[in-house]
Parts: C-alpha cells; structure tokens; sequence
C-alpha cells in the first residue's frame, strides 16, 4: 500500500481517521502493517501492500 493513500482513506465502519501503524516496508510501500481508527477502535490489516477495509464482520464470515 503506498503511504499517499492515508490521504482518502476513512474507516468504513465510522468514517473516522485511520493511522498507520508500518510493520514491514519496502521502498514507500507498506508491506505489511496495520490501519487503527482513533474514533471506534477498529483495526485492518494490511497483509503483502493490500489493505484489508472490510467491516469487521464481513471480515470474519470471509477469513
């Protein structure tokens, strides 16, 4: 995931402010990693630069 994109990016969950927390990098794409929303404490992984956005639950029926 190219770090730019934190620009448009909203939790779809709250619409609220997500932050990135980098576990792996490479270049200025994230790898691997974690996006955090401030406001309802959601978390989405970002697993091989792709940002998983899926609603929690969603998430689980598919994973």
């Amino acid at each position: 995931m190219k770090k730019d994109l934190m620009d448009i990016l909203a939790c779809p969950v709250c619409k609220g402010r997500l932050d990135l927390r980098v576990d792996h990098e490479e270049e200025d794409e994230v790898v691997t990693g974690t996006l955090l929303c401030g406001a309802c404490a959601e978390t989405y992984p970002i697993e091989d630069s792709i940002p998983n956005l899926l609603p929690p639950d969603v998430r689980a029926q598919t994973g």
